[in-house]
């Protein structure tokens, strides 16, 4: 008599080897042609059993436990899938062998997936992705796409998770893209196990550049080659692609007003420029326009404020330049610091001033030494921790400080909340205006560069 129960783990476990040279054949319960063999060595093998007439066909599915239960059902549903088109159990054999691994189906992903505009993905993005598959996957790379579980993909997302939440995020993201590439290209007929499972809360950050910092901050902007990208970053609050990508027919000098026709959220944005905005671009688009004429190209100037010799036509995030602005801040007033504490003299600090600039590298590792010798904390003077998107935030941080509301900080920063929608629809550019002026000055002020009433010449020099 043929045994039969509800497989699960733990049960087949529990299973006593028959005698030697027996087997022991038993069926489950919830798919009734799945059937497991155990051998007297104690070896377990799941078959999808199909009958016909007085024939018996054995489709082997996979061990256990290599091949858990949940799997073993969905590969003998398929199995059986086949079987009631017609298909004989060789072609069922055929179905279950052909479907790839993960592994097989990532390469066809990397060769295969295009991005928007159709070109190929970029060795750079291939290579994040393989890094993603050796670090975070490498337990699921040898099995069949049905195999894997949204359980599967949960743990690995809750392992990773101890190392870096966000590269946890990304893994589960990678495997989401595979499943949906494998799926769109006819390859695989199940579900995709990465769908629904929820992201790691993002972390909670709110860094803006203090007064204190500000003088060395905009110190070490004024001599970077992407100045006036991290000062308009920084005066009108707008988001680092909308700075990069900036062109000439969004900016109405007129009305003093940055139009983004597409934001990240999907919704175009006026932004208030400031006079100190608007200076800086005029001063770049007369120099652009200067050095078109003297190049005497028969090509049109780039459209764009900040003009980029890539596929994009602008420029993409210059973080080496932001490195370098940091680093210089962080010297510098580690070096007000240890002049302070009479930790150095006049002559000693001009001397790693000059260090600063021609070699930072070695200003760094000779100026933290003295910092370690002096007993002075990396937390009251690094600023390394500053990154791009925080001169956005530190624009509507100041707004804060210099009594602007919550719905108009925002409006001028694009933030799209469901609560607040109806009161932003409500209000008008001018409020906004004064606001980010005001600020604008409030953070011109504690840098050291504006008296009251002033506007301040920040082209220290030419338009980069």
């Amino acid at each position: 008599m043929e045994a039969r129960f509800k497989f699960g783990k733990e049960a087949l476990k529990a299973m006593t080897p028959p005698p030697a040279g027996k087997r022991l054949t038993v069926y489950d319960t919830v798919v009734p042609k799945l059937a497991l063999r155990m051998t007297s060595a104690g070896a377990q093998t799941f078959y999808v059993v199909k009958r016909n007439g007085s024939s018996v066909a054995w489709v082997k599915l996979g061990t256990f436990p290599d091949v858990t239960v949940e799997q073993a059902r969905k590969e003998a549903e398929k199995a059986l899938g086949e079987f009631a088109t017609g298909a004989d159990p060789a072609a069922a054999r055929r179905a279950i062998r052909g479907e790839p691994t993960f592994a097989e189906a990532f390469d066809v992903f990397l060769e295969g997936k295009r991005k928007r505009d159709g070109s190929p993905l970029a060795e750079k993005t291939r290579r994040d992705y393989r890094d993603v598959l050796r670090m975070y996957l490498s337990g699921i790379q040898g099995k069949k796409l049905s195999q894997i579980t949204r359980d599967d993909v949960k743990a690995i997302q809750r392992k990773a998770t101890k190392k870096s939440p966000a590269q946890a995020d990304r893994a589960v993201a990678v495997v989401s893209s595979v499943f949906s590439y494998a799926i769109d290209q006819g390859r695989f007929g199940g579900a995709n196990p990465a769908s629904r499972v929820q992201k790691n809360p993002p972390p909670s950050r709110d860094r803006f550049a203090q007064a204190h910092e500000l003088p060395y901050l905009l110190a070490a902007i004024a001599e970077s080659d992407q100045r006036d990208y991290f000062l308009l970053s920084l005066l009108t609050g707008a988001r680092r692609s909308n700075v990069q990508a900036m062109a000439w027919r969004d900016v109405d000098f007129d009305g003093a007003v940055l139009r983004l026709g597409k934001t990240k959220n999907g919704t175009p944005q006026n932004v208030p420029l400031s006079p100190e905005a608007v200076m800086i671009l005029k001063a770049r688009k007369e120099a652009q326009q200067a050095a078109h004429k003297a190049s005497k190209s028969d090509k049109a100037m780039s459209p764009y404020v900040f003009p980029g010799s890539g596929k994009t036509g602008h420029l993409v995030e210059p973080k080496k330049a932001w490195d370098t602005v940091r680093t210089k801040a962080t010297l510098r007033r580690l070096l007000d610091l240890l002049e302070a504490g009479e930790h150095i003299t006049a002559d000693a600090r001009q001397k790693h001033e000059e260090s600063i600039v021609a070699t930072p590298a070695t200003a760094e590792r000779e100026l933290l030494k003295l910092a370690t010798a002096a007993g002075i904390e990396a937390a009251d003077y690094n600023v390394a921790d500053l990154r791009i998107h925080d001169l956005r935030r530190t624009l509507g941080s100041w707004q804060a400080k210099t009594g602007a509301s919550l719905a108009i900080i925002g409006k001028s920063l694009n933030h799209k909340t469901h609560q607040a929608t109806q009161i932003y629809a409500r209000l008008d550019l001018d409020p906004v205006r004064q606001s980010v002026n005001t600020a604008t000055a409030a953070m011109l002020e504690a840098a050291g560069l504006k008296d009251k009433a002033d506007v301040v010449d920040l082209q220290k020099r030419g338009a980069a």
